[in-house]
């Protein structure tokens, strides 16, 4: 098959030369391999068992690979890790060693962390604009910089295909598969992970369908700040014999650890005025057709509001909506890793003020931007971006909401309105 290039590679063609170790990390199946392997001479994956054997007797057996080397699933083997960090140290030249992994440290590994000397770069399932479904034509880095006067561009992509790429997922192996097939792969893909990704991570999982209910308690969680409490009382409704809440602390760590848990972190302005700040995460799991998946949420039932799951969510919330907003949020933290920006949401303790995503730069300049599951904009939706343009001034370099609509504009309180799919890089 042809490769095709990832958002991600930009990054990579600009660090890996300069950079000895690079470590590619993200969930399984979001094509780490294939984009490792397109820069490398040789590989070892570590998923082969007597590749692994191998690694496991002599760890040096990675460093006399034909450099650039790309060690695949390094985390079966953890001591690889610290092999290549020496490495390093020893003086590997810039392009030496690529590390995919699809779990953080494992679970009881005892490494150092890599800090100055192998550089993490997160590699998440495909954004809307590497999707191919339209072409982009406003730039979240030009967002950023305060660079788009007039955002233009129109778009056919109406309501019906979003819910379509909800429920396609941004897995490369998954989502061109006809929907049978696919549904299944999704199932399979969250089955593997309670039953065998962490074992394989040395985490015993004493009680799977508890660990599953739990799982799709939080995937009923999606884009809201609900309390793990909630989610853990929504998973065991009607049982006497809950799990205990350290258990499922554990089990919320490890599925991080894994990259199937993506919340975004809630937002504190370093010197801003900004008080009362929740300092809650909003749930998302890495692809919101996992949350889909987990529920039984398919399009017809999501076009006509007809699902109602038991839920950790407030009557007046939309399941369309929130799936929508952690499909926007999934590729804003493409956009945003490629510009060197991190996001975060606001919320105020008493909720009268809230800003689904703020995208900040390394100098504390911020894009403010709201998701409304809505094809026109009135000036309700967008209240809070005046809002916290008044609180931080300057600060805010632009403010825009993502919506479903046909065209991006400006509207004439200056705020952008620009539709996901006509959103880039």
């Amino acid at each position: 098959m042809v490769y095709r290039r990832r958002i991600v590679d930009e990054v990579l063609d600009e660090l890996f030369p300069h950079i000895s170790a690079i470590s590619l990390e993200g969930a399984k199946g979001v094509g780490k391999t294939a984009t490792a392997s397109q820069r490398v001479s040789s590989t070892l994956s570590l998923t082969d068992p007597a590749v692994r054997e191998v690694a496991a007797a002599d760890f040096d057996h990675v460093t006399r690979a034909p450099r650039p080397v790309l060690v695949d699933e390094w985390q079966l083997v953890p001591e690889v890790w610290d092999r290549v960090r020496k490495a390093v140290d020893d003086g590997a030249p810039g392009g030496s060693f690529l590390l995919a992994g699809s779990a953080d440290v494992p679970a009881g590994a005892r490494i150092h962390s890599g800090a100055g000397r192998i550089v993490r770069v997160a590699m998440r399932p495909l954004s809307f604009s590497e999707r191919a479904v339209s072409m982009p034509t406003v730039s979240l880095a030009a967002l950023l910089n305060g660079d788009v006067a007039a955002p233009e561009g129109t778009t056919d992509v109406g309501l019906e295909r979003y819910v379509d790429e909800i429920l396609r997922s941004g897995f490369p192996g998954i989502r061109d598969l006809p929907e049978l097939p696919r549904q299944v792969q999704l199932d399979s893909y969250l089955a593997r992970v309670v039953e065998h990704e962490l074992p394989e991570s040395g985490v015993m999982v004493r009680r799977p369908a508890a660990l599953r209910s739990w799982l799709a308690a939080y995937g009923a969680a999606t884009a809201t700040d609900a309390s793990y409490t909630a989610i853990l009382d929504a998973a065991t409704a009607g049982e006497v014999n809950k799990p205990a809440r350290q258990t499922v602390a554990g089990y919320r760590d490890h599925l991080s650890r894994l990259f199937i848990l993506d919340p975004v972190e809630p937002w504190v302005p370093a010197f801003a005025p900004l008080k009362r700040l929740t300092r809650s995460p909003k749930h998302h799991l890495v692809d919101p057709a996992l949350a889909a998946r987990l529920l039984g949420l398919e399009a017809p039932a999501l076009l006509s509001g007809a699902a109602r799951p038991r839920t950790v969510r407030t009557a007046t919330a939309s399941w369309l909506g929130a799936l929508f907003e952690s499909l926007v949020t999934q590729s804003v933290r493409v956009y945003a890793d490629a510009a060197r920006a991190r996001i975060g949401h606001l919320r105020s303790r008493d909720t009268d003020r809230e800003i689904d995503l703020i995208i900040e730069r390394a100098d504390h300049t911020v894009l403010a931007a709201e998701i409304k599951l809505s094809a026109s904009i009135d000036d309700k939706d967008v209240r809070h971006l005046h809002w916290i343009k008044r609180e931080l001034g300057d600060r805010v370099v632009d403010r825009i909401v993502i919506n479903t609509g046909p065209a991006a504009y400006r509207r004439p309180d200056g705020i952008a309105v620009v539709p996901l799919a006509l959103l880039g890089p």
